[in-house]
């Protein structure tokens, strides 16, 4: 046990959860008036503020909404951390947000803002299922089934019941459609190129 509390690889694997909770918590510290200036904005974003592309995902309504993101990231780490490398998890971050502002500009337009981690999560969520089908085969096949009920249910009937008050926001439940289509984009763009095996 001791030896492995010295081995600097076993502190590895929670660089990224504590670097992204890290930078998540670091945003909402900022003032409200000033928070404003990093959330996806439709119109200011067409203005130049491209910025928002980005750190739209990273910032949050309220304080509840922070918590209830931040909890849904630890508990998909820990289902995912041992089928998904370090590389991987900032590939589905990225893939992930490239779908979700492609979503909303081009289909989206009554979506005029948008702030927080939940798409990007079901992206996670996305690329790791499809992983861990390839890993572990059937038994991988729950958590994909479940994240397709979950977005249908939310594209027919709207958000799941006492999510918004929850997190004391408004769901956006396409960011979570496009983050799921980017996510699993991402990892099945690995699979077919087999360039997972690069990834250490």
């Amino acid at each position: 046990m001791a030896s492995v509390l010295l081995d600097i690889r076993y502190y590895r694997q929670f660089f990224f959860p504590l670097l992204l909770i890290s930078g998540i918590l670091a945003t909402q510290i900022i003032d409200g008036k000033e928070l404003v200036l990093f959330k996806y904005h439709r119109e200011d974003i067409f203005s130049g503020q491209w910025w928002r592309l980005i750190s739209g995902h990273f910032v949050h309504v309220t304080w509840m909404h922070l918590v209830f993101n931040v909890a849904g990231l630890v508990v998909i780490w820990l289902i995912f951390r041992d089928i998904l490398t370090q590389r991987m998890w900032w590939m589905l971050t990225f893939g992930s947000i490239v779908g979700i502002d492609i979503g909303l500009l081009l289909f989206q337009p009554e979506i005029k803002w948008y702030m927080g981690l939940s798409g990007v999560l079901h992206g996670y969520f996305a690329g790791g299922s499809i992983q861990k089908i390839r890993l572990r085969g059937t038994r991988g096949l729950p958590y994909l089934i479940l994240l397709i009920f979950k977005l249908l249910w939310e594209y027919f009937d709207g958000p799941l019941p006492g999510s918004a008050d929850l997190s004391g926001a408004r769901v956006i439940t396409e960011a979570h459609l496009y983050g799921a289509i980017g996510g699993s984009t991402v990892m099945l763009c690995l699979l077919v190129t087999s360039k997972y095996q690069l990834i250490k």
